[in-house]
């Protein structure tokens, strides 16, 4: 897939996935990686991602002394605005609005690499290959009823994990499947409707302004979630008809 042209104030829907659809994210600490990396990343200035971890566990120890607070109050630089994330256990999903030249390319090179030397480490794979499959694609996102589909898609990705292939065929239960997403960590679903979850991470108020708030992002989302179940209900029905007429 041919890279869009990067724009300022434009929003971008960008994916990766594991190669061969292997797990990026094998244990509960690579989701929080990952999810650090995603604000740390997101600046525009030098990072050196050791420093910025030592910092914040001298913090949260009550250690914190001399330059620490400097390091973790820098001024901040952001290369893009994180609208939404969801993370899956072999790809992501990202939206993202881009705030300076070439911010969205540095923003992913410096994710990407944070990330990759992460999981190198940790699981013994510096001769192993790639970790994800190519470069990461990204899809221009050009009106509000694309970006409140590629919304509602991502935010209920997570509901494979417990109806497998449901976006084909639509949830058994609705309500299990919201309740799912509630539960569900790994996205920035629960900060958008108002349960704090990474706030830090993630700018919504575009999508508050565009969607008219958290109340109405939820509601798109448990309605997108009833429209593929009545919609592959629809079909279902429709087959059956065509079979009987057949018989």
């Amino acid at each position: 897939m041919k890279q869009p042209k990067f724009v300022n104030g434009e929003i971008y829907h960008i994916l990766n996935r594991g190669v061969e659809k292997r797990n990026i994210f094998q244990q509960i600490s690579d989701y929080f990686r990952f999810i650090f990396c995603l604000f740390e990343c997101n600046d525009k200035n030098f990072v050196i991602m050791r420093d910025r971890i030592g910092a914040r566990r001298k913090i949260k120890a009550q250690k914190s002394i001399g330059d620490t607070y400097d390091i973790i109050n820098k001024k901040r630089e952001p290369l893009v605005e994180i609208l939404t994330f969801c993370l899956m256990p072999n790809h992501y999903h990202l939206v993202v609005r881009q705030l300076t030249d070439g911010g969205v390319s540095l923003f992913m090179k410096k994710l990407g690499n944070s990330y990759v030397a992460y999981f190198n480490k940790k699981y013994h794979r510096e001769r192993m290959g790639s970790l994800f499959q190519g470069s990461f694609k990204a899809i221009h996102i050009k009106t509000d009823n694309q970006l409140m589909n590629v919304i509602c898609y991502i935010f209920t990705n997570p509901i494979e994990l417990l109806e497998r292939n449901w976006k084909e065929t639509g949830t058994k239960d609705p309500e299990k499947a919201r309740e799912y997403l509630k539960s569900y960590r790994w996205s920035s679903y629960l900060d958008c409707i108002g349960e704090k979850n990474f706030p830090s991470v993630t700018q919504r108020d575009f999508l508050f302004d565009t969607f008219g708030g958290q109340n109405k992002i939820k509601e798109l989302v448990e309605n997108w979630i009833l429209y593929k179940t009545d919609l592959n209900k629809g079909f279902d029905e429709i087959k059956d008809l065509i079979l009987e007429e057949m018989s």
